[in-house]
C-alpha cells in the first residue's frame, strides 16, 4: 500500500522553468516562473511565508475572529459579500488583470500584517458611523487647508494638493468604503 505522503509529491525534482503568458486584456508580457507541475513559484514562496511566519496562529492569538463574531461578522454574511462580489462582474475582472501587480506587494503585506493584527482587532469594534464621520471630518479638514493656505508659492499649493490627495480623497474612500463594508457585514 502507498500510504506516505510522497504519493501526493511529483517524482521529478522541482526545476525553474519560465514561461511567457501573453495578457489578454493589455499587451503586457508577464514572465512567470513555475516548476515543473506548473505551480507559481512567487505563491509557492508566498504560502511558505505565510506558514513560516505563523499567520493564521497569529491571528488566532490576536483575538481577531472572536471580536469579528462579537461585532457581529460571522462567516455567513461574508458568504453574502462574496456573492455580491460575483453578481458584479467588472469587480471580477479587476481583480483578475490585478492578480500580476498584486503578486509582488503581497510578501510585504505578510511582513506588515502580525504589525496590523491589532489595529484590525481595534477597527473591528469601531461602529459604522463613526467611520463615516470621521470621512466627512478629513473632508472637511481637506477643505480648510486649501481655503485657508495661501497660492504664494510652489509650496504652499503643493501643501494644499497633498491635503486634497490625502484628506480630500484617500482618507474619506477608505473611511466610506469601510464603514459601508463593515456595515454590511454586522447587519
Amino acid at each position: 500500500m502507498f500510504s506516505t505522503v510522497s504519493a501526493f509529491v511529483p517524482a521529478v525534482p522541482a526545476t525553474r522553468k519560465s514561461f511567457v503568458i501573453q495578457a489578454a486584456t493589455t499587451d503586457a508580457v508577464l514572465d512567470t516562473e513555475v516548476d515543473t507541475v506548473g505551480n507559481n513559484i512567487a505563491v509557492k514562496e508566498l504560502l511558505a511565508a505565510v506558514e513560516e511566519k505563523k499567520l493564521l496562529s497569529q491571528v488566532a492569538k490576536s483575538g481577531l475572529l472572536s471580536k469579528a463574531q462579537a461585532a457581529g461578522i460571522s462567516l455567513s454574511k461574508l458568504e453574502k459579500l462574496l456573492a455580491f462580489a460575483a453578481d458584479q462582474p467588472e469587480l471580477l475582472v479587476l481583480v483578475e488583470a490585478s492578480g500580476p501587480e498584486l503578486l509582488p506587494i503581497l510578501p510585504t503585506v505578510v511582513e506588515l500584517a502580525p504589525a496590523a493584527l491589532p489595529l484590525l482587532s481595534a477597527a473591528i469594534g469601531i461602529p459604522p458611523a463613526a467611520l463615516q464621520l470621521a470621512g466627512l471630518t478629513s473632508l472637511a479638514a481637506a477643505v480648510g487647508i486649501v481655503t485657508t493656505v495661501p497660492d504664494d508659492t510652489a509650496v504652499q499649493v503643493a501643501a494644499q494638493t497633498l491635503a486634497v490627495g490625502v484628506l480630500g480623497i484617500a482618507a474619506p474612500a477608505a473611511f466610506f468604503i469601510g464603514a459601508t463594508v463593515l456595515g454590511k457585514l454586522t447587519k
